[in-house]
């Protein structure tokens, strides 16, 4: 027998245009591919495949299913020779297993999850209190028929209303709670409702499971109550590794070749309610490394839609990284200021959509004109710092011929030699070693007796992550001397909501990181300490690049003593402009509120 999982991968995975096309030929027609019925002799099709729903239905003999009853029926396959056959053309390894399978221990969950999806699409349908609801979707362009498509429901404006019909039902309510479709009272009581006066988006498996529900909250958000609100984490269901919409997207995506990844629920049944189909989002967090090869199964190119705020922005830099680093090409979509996927789609349609989507640009591209509008290119030292904007990409990029094209790029613009960024991206990349053989260079005396402005710095970032927006327009991560520091500021810059290091970064870098998020210290003045820390990393930068300076000119022909003795007069210019003075000890300490006792990790 072949475990009910793997059938249900096969049948998540397979392009049943695809495997029906090999017998059958089809045309589009519209949403669906119809052809002459393979069961019976006819002129004029009536055979159909439907591929949002993954099943074909054929007018004139009254077959229909999926693709494996497809295949047993036309071609006699087994049930097990057919899910081997399908497998085999979607990259599948289908194994055969001795003896009883073992019952689904999630199979309550499932169960549990179900009957919550058909309670909520129930009270969106039929009840009074979901006409508000009814009316919303509506207003937002979502008709009956997208609604259906998606499941979406409606969960009252009751405390108890879910409670009392799943206990009719005899579900249990401490596993309600362990899927976040019930609360426990903090005073004690009786436990509630967690969806409550919201838009219920059932999060579905690839194979169409109900895992998990996000609920958009009817109305203005009070305090306490957010616009969004997710089902937690459960034996079911991780955020990490779902996608919504790719149960219905998927086959869409193979078609088209591409994948269009959005920040939300909304965006993504808006964009299907005018046929963009190929859309899905992650789930309330950055788009993770399981996301990404969960979409290689499907395609290698990704568009990115989210909002271009800065905010939006740098989700779009982060999940491109990501993407880069699966083998995937990323490429970013920009819409108007103020507008969104929904506004769009709402306002233009499906055409207004597709004109903005094929103006995608790689994400190389879109960062490089980033920087050239904001200027970066104008001087040495900005060009230097946006290739500290620019590597990260670089590196991330595991497509050799995309990586090769990437450094053409950026040695055009920069001016910058190939193999300099080669080993730029080689040093940065490797982690920080601690060897008898070749020791670091050590650094100068602390300044703040103590309490470095790397550590310094660290510490504001993590205690307050609004800071990352800020920090990053003025240091990179090159401007860092110590190497463990170096790493957490970029894991940070590409995180701001990291807690955690990614696993294979060395233990003394994980130490040094839980040391700080573990720092009880309170920073009184914040704002202080930032421009302090700042003002000081980059007086050492600039420090850094005079020395280097000085030791050119006193090697120079008089063919190059010109430009760096300018290089030298602009450094100088830098350096006097400094909000601070960076040479200065002492300030720093007052708006920390100790100083460290010897002993304590410190710089």
């Amino acid at each position: 027998m072949i475990p009910d999982d793997v059938v249900e991968e096969v049948r998540a995975r397979a392009d049943i245009v695809g495997v029906i096309g090999e017998f059958v030929q089809l045309k589009k027609a519209g949403k669906e591919f119809r052809g002459l019925s393979p069961f019976k002799q006819e002129k004029t099709p009536s055979f159909y495949v439907i591929p949002a729903k993954a099943f074909f239905h054929d007018f004139s003999s009254g077959e229909s299913g999926d693709v494996f009853s497809f295949l047993m029926k036309h071609q006699g396959m087994s049930f097990t020779d057919a899910v081997k056959y399908v497998g085999a053309r979607s990259g599948v390894d289908v194994r055969e297993v001795s003896g009883r399978g073992r019952d689904d221990p999630w199979r309550p969950y499932y169960e549990a999850s179900a009957y919550a999806n058909s309670f909520f699409q129930e009270r969106l349908r039929e009840s009074e209190g979901g006409e508000a609801a009814r009316a919303y979707l509506e207003g937002r362009g979502i008709d009956g028929e997208a609604a259906e498509r998606f499941g979406l429901g409606y969960a009252p404006d009751e405390w108890g209303a879910f409670r009392e019909a799943a206990s009719v039902h005899g579900l249990d309510e401490g596993m309600l709670l362990e899927l976040g479709l019930l609360k426990k009272s903090e005073k004690g009581g009786d436990p509630y409702d967690a969806f409550r006066n919201r838009i219920v988006f059932p999060i579905e498996s690839v194979a169409g499971r109900v895992l998990a529900f996000g609920g958009r909250l009817l109305g203005e958000a009070g305090r306490g109550s957010p616009k969004y609100l997710n089902s937690p984490e459960s034996p079911i269901f991780s955020k990490g590794e779902v996608l919504y919409g790719l149960s219905w997207a998927r086959n869409h995506i193979r078609r088209d070749a591409s994948a269009l990844v959005v920040e939300g629920f909304m965006d993504v049944v808006s964009l299907a309610a005018v046929e963009i189909r190929n859309v899905v989002a992650p789930l309330g967090t950055a788009l993770t490394t399981m996301h990404a090869r969960t979409l290689k199964r499907y395609t290698t190119q990704v568009r990115l839609l989210f909002d271009s705020d800065p905010a939006g922005l740098r989700a779009t830099f982060r999940a491109a990284d990501t993407l880069l680093g699966q083998g995937l090409h990323a490429s970013v979509v920009t819409l108007p200021d103020g507008e969104d996927p929904d506004s769009v789609a709402r306002a233009g349609g499906a055409e207004a959509v597709r004109g903005f989507v094929a103006q995608a640009v790689d994400v190389l591209d879109r960062k490089i004109a980033m920087l050239e509008e904001r200027g970066w290119f104008d001087s040495i030292e900005k060009t230097r710092r946006a290739l500290d904007r620019l590597l990260p990409t670089l590196r991330a990029a595991r497509d050799p011929r995309l990586r090769d094209i990437y450094l053409t790029r950026v040695a055009e613009r920069t001016g910058v030699r190939r193999e300099t960024l080669v080993e730029e991206m080689r040093m940065a990349s490797a982690p920080p070693r601690r060897s008898r053989a070749a020791p670091l260079r050590r650094r100068p005396a602390p300044r703040f007796h103590g309490l470095g402005e790397e550590r310094t710095l660290l510490l504001v970032l993590i205690k307050d992550r609004d800071w990352i927006d800020k920090v990053v327009e003025r240091i990179g991560p090159s401007d860092l001397e110590d190497g463990d520091y170096r790493v957490i500021f970029e894991e940070l810059i590409a995180d701001p909501e990291l807690d955690t290091l990614p696993e294979g970064t060395p233990p003394e870098t994980v130490r040094r990181f839980e040391q700080l998020m573990a720092d009880p210290e309170t920073l009184t003045s914040p704002e202080e300490v930032f421009g302090d820390a700042v003002g000081r990393i980059e007086g050492n930068r600039i420090d850094r690049r005079l020395t280097a300076n000085a030791e050119e000119l006193r090697r120079a022909g008089p063919e190059e003593q010109g430009r760096l003795v300018r290089d030298k007069q602009e450094l100088m210019k830098e350096r006097q402009a400094l909000p601070v003075d960076w040479r200065r000890s002492g300030r720093m300490l007052s708006a920390i509120g100790r100083i460290p006792q010897e002993g304590e990790d410190g710089k």
